[in-house]
């Protein structure tokens, strides 16, 4: 375990598990407010605003910053059951923080900050907790990214595609306190863990925040931050070029990579193959398929 809140919450859930304890009426009743002001900004807030650098994303590629800026028209439209996914990292925060309480754990609620940077530039976000006088963030997190993002703060660092770090370090210096870390639930099963962010470089993260918006304010021309890579299937190359993962995320990518065909796996035999953005297909594939 990473910190000892994590002990407190296994014994209060073990205790829960064989009916030994109970979830105070007041807290039952918190944990219904959030989920209901939850329900309130994801289903009744209006249309989302326009583009702004804001906490939550001052750490995503500038490339696709760049896109949500200037050419806003030709973002592939969020899924209907993105609000869905959304509802379910709220509720998850809403619950893991009625978890802490039940167990007797303190914490400071989330509360709206603003970074102030040397430009005189402002971004607003609103960090999730603050315990022991380090700001915390709650993410709900794939099967995958529990096991295999979620380990430890150099290996998320590598992974950063929704700018995670950059998130937690620019909340921390808005709100004048140290970094913490991520209190990571695994929606597939509910296990959770703490990963400690508290040794990151932070006058490195703060730099790479103050290019980012230098970058944007001052309109500088489009340039990609990522090449295509050539397709590996059972560790040999099959002289397609693909997409890297954190391309595949970006609702710009047909934009980006004109051509770009999002398709099944030419290479997988599986009844459902995966998805695999594909630049390029060697002519014995465009051909078979």
């Amino acid at each position: 375990m990473n910190h000892p809140a994590e002990l407190a919450i296994f014994d209060y859930l073990g205790k829960a598990v064989k009916g030994e304890t109970s979830m105070a009426e007041d807290i039952r009743k918190q944990v219904a407010s959030d989920v209901e002001a939850a329900l309130e900004k994801q289903f009744s807030s209006g249309p989302r605003d326009k583009f702004r650098l804001r906490m939550s994303n001052i750490g995503r590629p500038t490339c696709q910053l760049w896109f949500e800026k200037n050419d806003p028209e030709d973002k592939t439209p969020l899924p209907p059951h993105f609000l869905i996914n959304m509802m379910i990292g709220d509720i998850v925060e809403a619950v893991f923080k009625g978890l802490l309480r039940a167990a007797g754990v303190e914490f400071k609620d989330n509360d709206n900050v603003t970074l102030k940077l040397d430009d005189g530039t402002e971004i607003k976000g609103e960090y999730d907790l603050v315990m022991d006088g380090k700001v915390d963030d709650v993410k709900s997190a794939s099967d995958w990214s529990y096991k295999n993002k979620f380990t430890n703060l150099e290996n998320l660092a590598e992974m950063d595609d929704f700018g995670y770090v950059s998130q937690l370090v620019g909340y921390a210096n808005a709100a004048g306190l140290d970094v913490g870390g991520w209190w990571v639930v695994n929606k597939a099963n509910g296990q959770f863990k703490y990963v400690d962010a508290s040794y990151v470089d932070k006058p490195t993260v703060m730099q790479e925040i103050e290019e980012t918006v230098e970058y944007i304010n001052e309109d500088k021309p489009f340039e990609r931050c990522f090449d295509a890579i050539p397709e590996k299937f059972n560790r040999k190359l099959t002289g397609n070029i693909v997409l890297g993962k954190t391309c595949g995320f970006c609702s710009f990518k047909h934009k980006c990579w004109s051509g770009l065909q999002t398709r099944n796996s030419v290479k997988s035999t599986a009844k459902n193959p995966p998805i695999v953005d594909y630049v390029f297909l060697s002519p014995e594939y465009a051909e078979a398929h």
